[in-house]
């Protein structure tokens, strides 16, 4: 028979893991025909790129969930499409796109009046995709976000100690130059958004610091209003406190995170169930049917 093992990296997350190996391989000893391991969210999915010279967690994840005996793995929205490359096994990668569209569609007014940001150039193909979903327009929020990438062409090229220098040079901090690649904000919007109904969209909330900095560039660029989606909701440390009294009006992210917790701190955070489209996908591995139709119904 074939093994479901559904669980996602939330909560204590190294415990989360640990278990999740253990199942996979009583499935394995116990002769199951396949064993396929449904993360709705991909535990380290973050650090799915090497920094100076550290390690590769999500690299390591999908390495173990090989070594443990999982023979398919089903996930959805990966941090970076080309995390699917540390797997030897094969990867579904579910889109939730057609789930925020929905709620947008229900949820706003003149939805197609309403402009779709992205709050930095990673996040603005998929904003773009779903702006052209509902034929609304596009802006993107415009800064300085290669600071990693010319601190680590330079450690590469020389020395840590003359990497160092050279930033101190610029007049920053190696350390603050390393870890702005994600999480840096901008200062222009490009795109007409005054008077209108702004949708920020991105795939993961960790913390609010960009977000509600991009909120209050949005406000000052005379945002009519400011709602807030993503596919997960990690919410570490006090984002939530930090969004509650932000101006964004609104946030909504899926249920691949239990939010259950997360509502009771945040009265702007809604929930959107994404249990129907995981369970499809399933159904289909199970009975060997084609996943891309799935996306070609929701489109």
């Amino acid at each position: 028979a074939d093994a479901y093992i559904v669980q996602s990296g939330c909560a204590n997350v190294n415990d989360m893991c640990m278990e999740l190996f253990i199942l996979i391989n009583a499935c394995k000893t116990a002769s199951a025909q396949r064993v396929v391991s449904v993360l709705p969210y991909f535990p380290y999915s973050k650090q799915s790129k090497q920094k100076r010279r550290g390690a590769i967690p999500a690299k390591l994840i999908a390495t173990m969930l090989k070594v443990a005996g999982v023979t398919h793995v089903i996930t959805m929205d990966l941090h970076h499409m080309q995390m699917q490359g540390f797997f030897d096994v094969p990867v579904d990668n579910v889109r939730a796109s057609p789930l925020l569209i929905q709620f947008i569609k229900e949820t706003v007014p003149d939805y197609s009046r309403c402009v779709i940001v992205a709050k930095n150039a990673g996040a603005s193909k998929r904003a773009a995709l779903i702006a052209k979903r509902l034929r609304a327009e596009f802006a993107l929020i415009f800064g300085e976000q290669t600071r990693f990438a010319e601190t680590l062409s330079e450690e590469r090229l020389g020395s840590t100690e003359q990497s160092a220098a050279s930033t101190e040079v610029a007049g920053e901090d190696p350390e603050l130059a390393a870890g702005q690649d994600e999480d840096s904000y901008g200062t222009t919007v490009i795109g007409n958004v005054e008077d209108r109904v702004c949708i920020l969209v991105d795939d993961l909330i960790d913390t609010a610091h960009p977000f509600v900095l991009a909120a209050d560039l949005l406000k000052r660029s005379r945002a009519k209003k400011i709602l807030l989606l993503a596919t997960h909701g990690l919410f570490s440390g006090t984002a939530l406190e930090d969004f509650e009294s932000s101006c964004i009006d609104r946030i909504a992210v899926t249920n691949t995170i239990p939010q259950t917790e997360h509502q009771a701190r945040c009265s702007k955070l809604q929930v959107i169930d994404c249990s129907a489209v995981l369970a499809e996908t399933i159904r289909r591995i199970h009975n060997n049917e084609s996943v891309v139709n799935l996306y070609n119904e929701a489109d």
